[in-house]
């Protein structure tokens, strides 16, 4: 065993998944406790609302010791006195921050979709601060500005011009100094409906003619931006240009497309980065990957168990788990030489899937 780790934040199967496979001992405290963390951690914490998370991290603190704290989305900013693995919290702020990111990115003169002004319209508008896209709306006219403002009460947010195109990222390890990106993304939007933008899913390798223009500029933005360790920068590609859209200063949620596509391992990856370690070259792409998040349609509750699914299922919750109506089922994969080989096979699993959740 390399260590005892501690893995905190709203969702964290794909990083003590990593982190397990690395030969590290893995706790956790997550959101939802599905049953497949339960295979990579020795002790585990379940807290409700965000702000329960530090009540959590204390009551399993009291029944181990940690070598290593490491954080997922929603914990980025976390305050601890356990040795950190990540972007220090005085580098972390601006990149929580639409806004800074905004600015960020206009300092170091990469493209960047322009902010509008009040009254421009249509625009992007987003919260100045959340993961995973979900809030994020386009908005034609002052009407649909204000039903949005009415749906998110209270929320500051910014306004962005519409940029047309691919939405990707590129997974980079930084030692706060240099960068190496490890793999570029296609990402999967929900498309529709309020959550039109959010995070649903990814491909990887991405295969796109402006695929190395995006591996500089990720490197160059992850050089410059201080963080350290596993980071992800995302991105738009338009007809010409790759445009910059954020960075998230943490594991993402392409874990474990890119680990299934490369055969690496990220954890290992991130904690060789904080100890300055940088790979030399990045790792050959060995197959194609693909991983979808399903959807709940209705409320509903899974009887089966579907850990009999697990070769090609993740995120898998406990028979007798009920979901309300667009909350997140599962995660399920395919593979294969080609991104046509790999959805195929995609297809085929979801098909299976849904038998066992309807």
């Amino acid at each position: 065993m390399k260590g005892r780790v501690l893995i905190a934040g709203f969702a964290t199967r794909h990083v003590a998944q990593s982190a397990a496979r690395a030969g590290y001992e893995v706790c956790a405290v997550d959101h939802f406790c599905d049953q497949d963390l339960s295979w990579y951690t020795v002790d585990r914490e379940k807290f409700e609302d965000l702000a329960d998370l530090p009540e959590g991290i204390e009551r399993i603190c009291r029944r181990h010791t940690f070598d290593i704290l490491v954080v997922t989305s929603g914990a980025e900013d976390l305050s601890t006195p356990l040795h950190f693995y990540g972007t220090p919290k005085e580098k972390i702020g601006r990149f929580l921050d639409k806004l800074e990111i905004q600015h960020f990115f206009e300092h170091l003169k990469v493209p960047v979709p322009r902010l509008l002004a009040d009254g421009d319209f249509p625009a992007m508008v987003k919260p100045k601060r959340g993961a995973g896209g979900w809030r994020n709306a386009i908005v034609r006219d002052k009407k649909e500005q204000s039903s949005w403002e009415e749906l998110y009460p209270e929320t500051p947010f910014i306004r962005q011009e519409i940029v047309e195109g691919v939405p990707a990222s590129v997974c980079c390890v930084t030692d706060g100094s240099r960068a190496r990106a490890i793999a570029v993304n296609e990402q999967f939007l929900r498309g529709k409906g309020e959550p039109a933008f959010g995070f649903c899913g990814s491909v990887t390798p991405l295969d796109h003619p402006l695929g190395q223009e995006m591996i500089n500029r990720a490197e160059q933005i992850a050089a410059a931006s201080g963080c350290i360790g596993t980071i992800g920068i995302d991105f738009v590609l338009g007809k010409d240009i790759a445009f910059a859209i954020e960075v998230n200063p943490r594991f993402q949620g392409t874990v474990d497309s890119v680990e299934m596509a490369y055969g690496c391992n990220l954890f290992q990856y991130h904690v060789d980065a904080c100890t300055g370690i940088l790979p030399r070259c990045p790792p050959l792409p060995r197959q194609v990957a693909v991983r979808s998040i399903i959807f709940a349609d209705q409320d509903l509750t899974i009887t089966a168990d579907l850990k009999q699914l697990s070769s090609y299922v993740a995120d898998i919750p406990w028979p007798g788990t009920s979901f309300e109506a667009g909350q997140a089922l599962v995660s399920v994969f395919g593979w294969g030489q080609t991104r046509e080989a790999a959805c195929s096979l995609l297809d085929k699993h979801i098909s299976t899937v849904r038998q066992y959740i309807r």
